[in-house]
C-alpha cells in the first residue's frame, strides 16, 4: 500500500494519528468522548522490552498505548479493510496483559482494559455479507446461559464505524467521528484542534523526516517481499521440474541438479521421497 505524500497527510492518515495522539490532553479527549470513562491522566508506558519483539514478529504495532491510573488503554485506527477483527483485539489484549504481568502486577492487580478500534468502514457484515450498519460496536465478555452472568474480566472492547457517524447519538461523538471519516471539523472545538494539531504537524521537519524515513523502509520491506516471493517462485518450479524428471527416469540426478539449480542433496532427497510413495500400499 503506498502511502500519501507528506503534504497531503490528513488526522486519520498512519503517522499522522499516532504523532497527534502524543498530546496528552487530545488522547484524553478523543478516549472520553468514544469510550465514556473518565481518564484522569495520560502516560504513554513503553512495552517490556522482553515483549516488544513478539509486535514486530507478528506484524503488529499499537498505534496509541495510553495508561491511565486506574485503566490501560489501546487505540487504533484503521481506514482500510483487515482480517480477523475479533483475533485482533484478542491479540492485542494479551499483549498488554502480559505486559502488565511482566512489569511485577499480580493477577488481582491488572487495571482494566479497553481495545479501542476506530474504523473508516464497517467492519462487520450479517449472514448476506452486508454491512450490519451500526456506528458502534461494544464486546464484553458474557455468559451464554445467562446473559445477565458477566465475566467481570474488566476487560471492554469498542468498535467505532466513522462511515455510520449520522447515527450517532451523542453530538460530540457524532462530531469526531464525522471529523475522522470526512476530515472536515465543522464546528466541533475539539475537531477544530485536532486540525490545529495536524496543520503545525504538516510543519514540523522532525516529523516529517521521521515519515518520510519510515516510507522509504516500507518500501525496501515491500521490495524485499516482492524479491523474496519471485525467489519462492522460483524454488517452486524448480523442485516441480526435478520431481517430474525423477518419474520419468530418464536424467540421472546429477544432471537433474545441473538443469534445475537445485543442490544435488536436494534431487536425492526428491529421488527418496518419489521411490517411498511409489512403494507405499495403495488405498
Amino acid at each position: 500500500m503506498s502511502r500519501k505524500p507528506f503534504e497531503q497527510l490528513n488526522f486519520a492518515d498512519d503517522g499522522m494519528f499516532q504523532t497527534v495522539m502524543k498530546n496528552p490532553e487530545a488522547s484524553a479527549e478523543l478516549v472520553e468522548r468514544l469510550l465514556g470513562v473518565r481518564v484522569k491522566g495520560v502516560k504513554y508506558p513503553k512495552l517490556e522490552k522482553k515483549i516488544a519483539p513478539y509486535y514486530a514478529t507478528k506484524g503488529v504495532r499499537l498505534d496509541v498505548y495510553l495508561k491511565d491510573v486506574d485503566k490501560i488503554i489501546d487505540v487504533e485506527l484503521q481506514t482500510y479493510e483487515m482480517d480477523a477483527l475479533g483475533k485482533r483485539t484478542r491479540y492485542y489484549q494479551s499483549m498488554v496483559d502480559i505486559d502488565s504481568l511482566m512489569k511485577g502486577e499480580d493477577y488481582s492487580e491488572l487495571k482494566d482494559s479497553y481495545i479501542l478500534f476506530i474504523c473508516t468502514f464497517d467492519p462487520f457484515h450479517d449472514e448476506k455479507k452486508e454491512p450490519c450498519g451500526l456506528y458502534r460496536y461494544t464486546f464484553r465478555n458474557v455468559c451464554e446461559e445467562n446473559s445477565l452472568v458477566n465475566l467481570d474480566d474488566k476487560c471492554l472492547k469498542v468498535v467505532y464505524n466513522a462511515s455510520a457517524y449520522e447515527k450517532a447519538e451523542d453530538p460530540k461523538v457524532r462530531a469526531l467521528l464525522r471529523f475522522i471519516q470526512t476530515n472536515e471539523p465543522g464546528e466541533d472545538p475539539f475537531a477544530k484542534q485536532l486540525e490545529d494539531f495536524v496543520v503545525k504537524a504538516r510543519a514540523n521537519e522532525k516529523f516529517k523526516r521521521e515519515y518520510l524515513a519510515m516510507n522509504l523502509h516500507d518500501r525496501d520491506m515491500m521490495k524485499i517481499g516482492e524479491r523474496e516471493g519471485i525467489e519462492m517462485g522460483r524454488q517452486e518450479k524448480a523442485l516441480e521440474t526435478a520431481r517430474s524428471f525423477l518419474a520419468m527416469n530418464s536424467l540421472t540426478p546429477e544432471q537433474i541438479a545441473q538443469g534445475t539449480g537445485l543442490s544435488l542433496d536436494k534431487v536425492l532427497e526428491l529421488q527418496k521421497e518419489l521411490a517411498a510413495e511409489r512403494a507405499a500400499p495403495a488405498n
